[in-house]
């Protein structure tokens, strides 16, 4: 595959704004030092041009930082894939089976989900990345899995490069007695090289030797999560709406027997699914083979029960008691609330005094939920959703609502 053909798809070229972003800064970044230094110190400890070892080991370094670039840059402009604004099932009656996306204006189709970083529904989302600035999802999995791979091979090689480089390097440099260590860094050597290797040098390749180990580490268990649910033929939205079918099920006592439906019975099968030869998953991103027992809206019929078992038993209502502007870190509300802030990019919600809010999730000082707004507002299909500082809120032990529908919302 020509490295260019990613650039190719770019439907427009604000796309590269995506390299605007801390994500792809500090990755780009990490990919940069570590390769750069690789590359130095092989031509310190395995001159490429004296060995055939050497030059293996010369090309395969380059050969890594060629197939990561590729497949990081594939992930990030190739995209996940968007269902069409507008978009709804050919058969009409199936509207009853999905959720509608009021910011779409569109019907959301199985396995999707509305991403609020990208601002649109992302076929088979599994989530957004923000090392990628982008969702990972039907398109560009195979691609973002593949970098998730070959980044920690390519930082085990440039660590296993640094190690031996600075081990021969310090080797001819340390004499050791009995009582004293003596370290000389101007020692005369038999030979020079071709590069010297200074401290500043030593120290470089130190700091890269942790980059390098770090993200061996990160992104190899980053790795075998994504392996783990795409041989089951699963993202990880879908393992947590299996988890929460289960949790329905025992709840209320149905009976009721959840079959993923995506998942073909084979490893080998599933794995088929998002890797081909050609680099182009397998399916339209709206219609998928399903188990025998299951159909096309098995999936989004147990979302639906589950949304409504949400309002029940997990939305509680609170009242704001003091005003909020959003800040992410508000110095104002307490040191423990400036340095507990939540490490997510969702957004924070301004509260102002007599603001209602359903709460559906939360930690110590921080809580997540859905501000109740006017019926003009809900009709223009405005929804406010964020984290807020818990001081600024209290729980209704009472409802205050004044129809129905909001006080079947409510959970004391």
């Amino acid at each position: 595959m020509n490295f260019l053909s990613t650039f190719v798809t770019f439907k427009s070229l604000h796309e590269v704004r995506r390299l605007c972003h801390w994500g792809p800064v500090i990755a780009l970044s990490v990919i940069a030092i570590c390769s750069s230094m690789a590359i130095l110190d092989s031509i310190i400890w395995y001159w490429p041009l004296d060995t055939t070892g050497g030059s293996i080991n010369f090309i395969m370094l380059l050969n890594w930082t060629v197939l990561i670039l590729y497949n990081y840059f594939s992930a990030m402009f190739v995209g996940p894939g968007y269902i069409p604004l507008g978009w709804k099932p050919e058969n009409q009656q199936d509207t009853r089976y999905l959720q509608y996306c009021r910011v779409c204006q569109a019907y959301k189709a199985p396995r999707s989900h509305h991403c609020r970083k990208c601002n649109r529904c992302v076929m088979k989302m599994d989530h957004h990345c923000p090392w990628i600035n982008n969702c990972c999802g039907h398109l560009n999995h195979a691609y973002f899995t593949s970098f998730l791979l070959l980044a920690p091979l390519g930082c085990s090689h440039a660590a296993i490069i640094f190690i031996m480089t600075m081990y021969t390097q310090l080797y001819e440099r340390i004499s050791f007695g009995w009582s004293t260590v003596k370290i000389d860094m101007s020692a005369v050597r038999q030979f020079q090289p071709l590069m010297p290797f200074s401290m500043p040098a030593f120290a470089a390749t130190l700091f890269a030797l942790g980059l390098a180990l770090g993200t061996t580490i990160a992104v190899g268990m980053l790795f075998f999560i994504q392996m783990k649910v795409i041989l089951r033929n699963k993202t990880s939205i879908e393992s947590w709406i299996e988890e929460k079918a289960k949790d329905r099920i025992q709840h209320y006592q149905t009976g009721e027997e959840f079959i993923f439906p995506y998942d073909l019975g084979s490893r080998w099968l599933n794995f088929k699914q998002v890797f081909t030869w050609s680099g182009t998953p397998k399916g339209d991103g709206t219609e998928w083979p399903v188990h025998p027992k299951c159909n096309q809206h098995t999936l989004t019929i147990e979302q639906l029960k589950q949304k409504a078992d949400k309002r029940v038993r997990s939305q509680v209502q609170y009242q704001a008691v003091e005003d909020y502007n959003g800040a992410c870190c508000p110095l104002s509300k307490g040191l423990q609330t400036f340095f507990r802030t939540p490490c997510t990019e969702e957004p924070r919600i301004p509260l102002s005094k007599g603001d209602t809010i359903l709460a559906t999730r939360g930690t110590k000082w921080w809580m997540y939920g859905d501000k109740v707004l006017s019926e003009e507002q809900m009709r223009a299909g405005e929804r406010v959703r964020g984290w807020f500082p818990r001081r600024c809120v209290e729980k209704c032990h009472y409802d205050t609502a004044a129809s129905d529908s909001t006080s079947d919302k409510k959970v004391n």
